[in-house]
């Protein structure tokens, strides 16, 4: 009897352990961890790690009965199509994952699409080409979950005309790639439609010394000079070069948000600099997200950070309610389902999309536009795009 008792508390032992066991569940990151665009990827590295170690300390996500621990596997895409290309079919084909978040860039992501798509595997990404959202239309894995300049461009320039009247000439300085041939034609169109004239020149990602280019700018006697979509580490060098030459016009950054290391880079040449931004540190709400973050980094917090918890948050709860970690369709699905859901971050989920893109896999967020005053980013404003 004592023999058959321990064999009978051994096995309901066996039961509990099982029904308590924890499944990995990968989950792939792609983003640049080195070059001018290692803000950015650090931001999509440590906001979804933020997110998998809030999930991991409530006890993993209940999927379908059972409970998985998420796990990152992050990999560096350098800021290139290449590296995206490469980075995705690794985490599609060798690692078996299911889900991405990331990459961050228009060459990166261009290039991971196709393979995420042919895969069937769900993609949180951020870059502005409208392809982006175009390729495969709703039979497509990819979602955009930060606003392009699409749907923040127009409302900043209008909010430029209104509060800076003064200003009558832009000039455009963008990289010679993907990004800037996206950048131009509608960010330059949002411009003339507002009744400004548009100069603009390019210059090879990963330069250094912009004072020739700085100089060619001057000499047409623009009033604003906006770096869109320049990457943290260039945008900053452009803002201290433009300031030590003399430059006594507008900078501001229509996308590209990275205005904390805009300013370290800078320094005090950065006062006056305004920029897109996707975050308010200063909020009441904010402060339990600084809180978590500083636990476990120090040093400047990029403003993409949170959106990127946000993204990994949203997979999370679309996970849970498709009931499923591998029919990618059903998780497609509860992904397009979800909205009013709220992480916390910038208030209920919204969807948008369909009119500019043919689908709604567009996130539509609140974001500011933040100045630097006295060394500090202040938030001047709040704006949120419309809802088609």
């Amino acid at each position: 009897m004592k023999a058959k008792h321990i064999l009978a508390t051994l096995a309901l032992s066996a039961l509990s352990l099982g029904a308590n066991a924890q499944e990995t569940l990968k989950i792939g990151g792609i983003g640049p961890l080195s070059g001018g665009g290692t803000a950015w990827g650090l931001a999509v590295q440590r906001g979804v790690q933020m997110a998998i170690d809030e999930v991991n300390a409530q006890g993993g996500l209940k999927v379908g009965g059972k409970t998985y621990k998420p796990e990152l596997l992050m990999y560096d895409d350098k800021y290139s199509a290449t590296g995206g290309r490469t980075a995705a079919e690794r985490l599609v084909n060798y690692d078996k994952v299911k889900f991405i978040v990331g990459p961050i860039g228009t060459p990166s992501v261009m290039a991971a699409v196709p393979i995420v798509n042919q895969g069937r595997v769900i993609m949180l990404s951020n870059g502005y080409a409208p392809d982006i959202l175009k390729q495969n239309g709703k039979d497509g894995y990819n979602f955009r979950t930060m606003n392009s300049n699409v749907e923040f461009g127009p409302a900043m320039v209008k909010w430029l005309k209104e509060n800076r009247p003064e200003a009558r000439k832009v000039a455009l300085i963008v990289p010679n790639d993907a990004t800037g041939q996206v950048v131009m034609p509608t960010l330059g169109q949002a411009y003339r439609n507002a009744g400004y004239s548009v100069w603009s020149e390019g210059y090879e990602r990963g330069s250094k010394e912009f004072t020739p280019l700085l100089m060619r700018m001057m000499a047409q006697d623009a009033d604003v000079l906006d770096l869109n979509l320049n990457a943290p580490g260039e945008a900053g060098l452009l803002v201290k070069q433009a300031r030590q030459i003399g430059y006594k016009g507008i900078i501001w950054q229509v996308g590209g948000p990275g205005i904390d290391e805009v300013a370290d880079i800078a320094g005090p040449l950065a006062e006056g600099f305004m920029s897109y931004d996707v975050f308010d540190f200063n909020e009441p709400a904010a402060r339990k997200f600084v809180e978590n973050y500083k636990k476990r980094w120090s040093g400047v917090i990029n403003a993409q950070t949170p959106g990127w918890y946000n993204s990994a948050r949203i997979l999370f709860k679309a996970i849970e309610e498709a009931g499923t970690v591998s029919d990618t369709d059903k998780v497609r699905k509860a992904m397009e389902s979800i909205s009013g859901f709220d992480a916390g971050i910038y208030g209920p989920v919204v969807w948008g999309g369909e009119r500019a893109y043919g689908v709604n896999h567009q996130l539509l967020n609140k974001f500011w536009i933040t100045e630097i005053k006295n060394g500090k980013p202040h938030a001047l404003t709040s704006l949120f795009p419309v809802k088609e």
